[in-house]
């Protein structure tokens, strides 16, 4: 349902409408329409705009702006490096500081604002990749196994599964860091998005349509698109495609084979095991709550090292590529 703000009235995330939410991204599993009044960063509110039809009743907020909500609780969004537009939210009431990551990361990222740690009395972290398995590779392996692929079937398109928002720009922005400054291809459901991040001041290069193309244009070509289409009709448009993937699931081998990928990419907007611990070492909170994710390993963790906290057991968050 979301994190209640009681003495203010006001959730965070919230899965329904209430009066007033303060929303941390866009991501579908914390943003929705239908509030009343809807707090987030500028980035986030345009997203909104466009996936759920958020207009009225949007409140604005830059990074390090505090809102004072009722009863005396006040609200300021940090950096949270997970996509564009992302947040933490700090309140601070009755002399307490409680921090809500949402969701966040602490790699670079040249899409998005990097996690600020913020000093608090009760941290509130997510712990989609909460295992001690989940360590993401550097981001430079995987773009580089990518154009390697490339390089080698020269003759068959690389079709590459990537969430619509966060992902597939990050990917974009990598290759393009990368040296590639070829045209790289969108499946129509990811043009919207795209268009959205250079509005916002992040470059994505050359940018195309498939459906615009011959089909013997789209050798050798990179081709991103939605998970979902990677072994629908819809890819057999393209020449001998090689399906990739870029998740933090292909961590799990047999996560790729479900899918079909023949080229699983590790590359997650979340953190990681090493990421999360670090963190919460780093933000050093009295109490650590533990929310959407792997929290027993996680709440494990804390209680070895001597680190009070409890698993919220959020119902209805989780990550995007699933």
């Amino acid at each position: 349902m979301g994190i209640r703000i009681v003495p203010a009235d006001a959730w965070i995330d919230p899965a329904r409408p209430v009066q007033s939410a303060l929303v941390t991204h866009g991501h579908a599993d914390h943003a929705r329409g239908g509030h009343r009044r809807t707090i987030a960063t500028h980035a986030t509110l345009a997203i909104m705009a466009v996936r759920y039809g958020v207009t009225e009743g949007a409140h604005q907020v830059s990074y390090g702006e505090s809102v004072n909500l009722r009863g005396g609780v006040t609200a300021t969004f940090i950096t949270a490096g997970h996509v564009l537009g992302s947040a933490q939210i700090l309140l601070e009431y009755a002399g307490e500081r409680v921090v809500v990551t949402g969701d966040y990361k602490r790699r670079p990222d040249p899409t998005c604002s990097p996690f600020e740690v913020t000093p608090c009395d009760i941290f509130i972290t997510e712990a989609t990749f909460g295992l001690p398995v989940f360590r993401h590779p550097p981001i430079a392996g995987e773009i580089g196994k990518l154009l390697d692929a490339r390089q080698t079937f020269s003759d068959r398109s690389i079709l590459v599964g990537a969430y619509a928002l966060g992902k597939a720009q990050r990917v974009i922005a990598e290759l393009r860091a990368a040296g590639f400054h070829e045209p790289i291809w969108l499946h129509g459901a990811m043009e919207r998005m795209c268009r959205l991040y250079e509005e916002q001041g992040v470059a994505l290069g050359d940018l195309r349509l498939v459906a615009d193309a011959p089909k013997a244009a789209l050798a050798g070509a990179i081709v991103i698109c939605p998970p979902s289409a990677l072994n629908d009709r819809w890819s057999r448009r393209m020449p001998e495609p090689l399906t990739a993937m870029a998740s933090g699931w292909m961590r799990v081998r047999q996560r790729a084979v479900q899918r079909n990928v023949e080229l699983p990419l590790v590359i997650s907007d979340h953190a990681d095991w090493e990421e999360l611990t670090t963190t919460i070492a780093q933000v050093n909170p009295a109490e650590t709550w533990i929310t959407h994710g792997r929290e027993e390993a996680l709440l494990r963790w804390c209680q070895l090292n001597q680190r009070s906290a409890r698993a919220l057991a959020l119902v209805g968050y989780e990550d995007e590529d699933d």
